[in-house]
């Protein structure tokens, strides 16, 4: 089923693409400036568009691509240039938007770094939704005789662009969920905070776009892309600057590694194991930012440790001590600048679980669990693994992670550390 989902998707837009490009290949360019003017907007959309360092395959296309999208759209919902009616139709829309989204990203295919296929299949059904819905009412002057050029007109293009933003999102979490397996819901709900954001603003240059061109002609373009692009600018910043904290917190983590108090890896691996749990119990991706760093700091406490405990295994401590390690941990923590609840996550992590939250308690077990297995990852240590940390649900694990963790397990999937935020 997630397959189809995947393959359906793509073929559904690459249909459209060749009939849409072999449509305007074979009748030529209906108003080449108009073509043009919004074929370069997108170029230069592409070309500013930056991808963050680790970033995963479920980065939505317009949070990286800001401009080019709102471009797209804009071109979809153009009615009219300078006071004088536009005919281009809904396949053209879509041969333009095509044709310049690839020559943008040549230069980051180039470099290794180009979009994935999905990004591109959303970018073309999604653009072709509002074509479909706004060219055929415009063209056949039912749009004008139903709502005018005044306020409702606007009205209209803003509910829109709400149904298409919805469209996008229901298409990014259901290619996301065959992707990765995780649950729909969260993945959907995740999208839809994500639309409020950067999405608004592409949402509402878009109409501005498309209203302003409608009026003053295509000199509207650069002047309404403008405050779109020192968004994008800034938002590469802000990403740039996120991306350090998460490599310094990553770095800090390693201390109990480099010291010799932990396996090599093994906080990496709690916190992508933590973080696949966490998907499957349906976190959103704030919960997840704090689960993540919260994963990877959790033995930080071991540093004020005389006696290294043994491979790092705090699991099997008793009690008292594995909450003074963690309580430690928790200051420790408290010292670096993250989230306060990012330290209460490590600090808690010793506490029986239903007096913990539900990030300390997937950190508790999959650490656990890492700590159960050891070095080794063969299935019947997996299994006895699993097998004690069922035994200690009655206190010391909540019976809902552990078989979430074990759900996770039998996909094969160790997950991986996501670059989700934290505050």
């Amino acid at each position: 089923m997630r397959a189809w989902t995947v393959w359906t998707v793509r073929a559904t837009a690459g249909l459209l693409i060749a009939v849409s490009l072999s449509h305007t290949l074979w009748n030529g360019l209906v108003e080449p400036g108009n073509a043009l003017a919004f074929g370069a907007l997108i170029v230069v959309g592409e070309l500013a568009r930056r991808d963050p360092d680790g970033d995963s395959a479920d980065t939505a296309l317009h949070r990286t691509a800001p401009l080019a999208s709102a471009g797209a759209l804009a071109y979809a919902l153009l009615g009219e240039t300078a006071g004088r009616p536009t005919h281009h139709g809904v396949l053209q829309i879509v041969a333009v938007v095509v044709a310049a989204a690839l020559v943008g990203i040549v230069p980051h295919i180039a470099r290794g770094r180009g979009p994935a296929l999905d990004h591109l299949a959303r970018r073309v059904l999604t653009v072709a939704f509002a074509a479909v819905c706004f060219q055929p009412l415009y063209n056949s002057g039912r749009l004008e005789d139903r709502v005018g050029q005044g306020p409702y007109l606007v009205l209209f293009l803003l509910f829109l662009l709400g149904l298409t933003a919805l469209c996008d999102a229901v298409l990014a979490a259901a290619l996301a969920g065959a992707r990765t397996g995780w649950p729909y819901g969260p993945l959907l709900r995740d999208e839809l905070r994500a639309q409020l954001g950067i999405g608004s603003a592409i949402c509402a240059t878009g109409v501005v776009m498309a209203l302003g061109v409608a009026g003053a002609g295509l000199w509207a373009v650069p002047v309404f892309s403008v405050p779109l692009l020192l968004t994008q600018l800034s938002f590469h910043r802000i990403t740039a600057i996120r991306t350090t904290y998460r490599q310094t917190i990553t770095s800090l983590a390693r201390a109990t590694e480099i010291a010799g108090y932990t396996r090599p890896g093994h906080s990496r691996r709690v916190a992508a194991l933590s973080c696949a749990v966490g998907r499957e119990l349906g976190l959103s991706e704030r919960e997840l930012g704090v689960l993540e760093y919260a994963a990877l700091m959790h033995d930080i406490g071991q540093l004020a440790l005389v006696d290294p405990v043994p491979a790092g295994a705090t699991a099997e401590l008793p009690a008292a001590e594995a909450r003074r390690i963690a309580e430690l941990g928790g200051e420790v923590a408290r010292q670096t600048g993250v989230p306060a609840e990012v330290a209460v996550v490590v600090e808690r992590q010793a506490d029986p679980y239903r007096e913990q939250p539900v990030a300390a308690r997937i950190v508790r077990t999959v650490n656990a669990y890492e700590d159960l297995v050891g070095g080794t990852r063969h299935p019947t240590g997996s299994l006895a693994a699993l097998e004690r940390l069922r035994l200690g649900t009655g206190h010391d694990y909540q019976p809902e992670v552990v078989e979430c963790l074990a759900r996770v397990l039998a996909r094969g999937g160790r997950g991986s550390v996501v670059p989700v935020q934290a505050g």
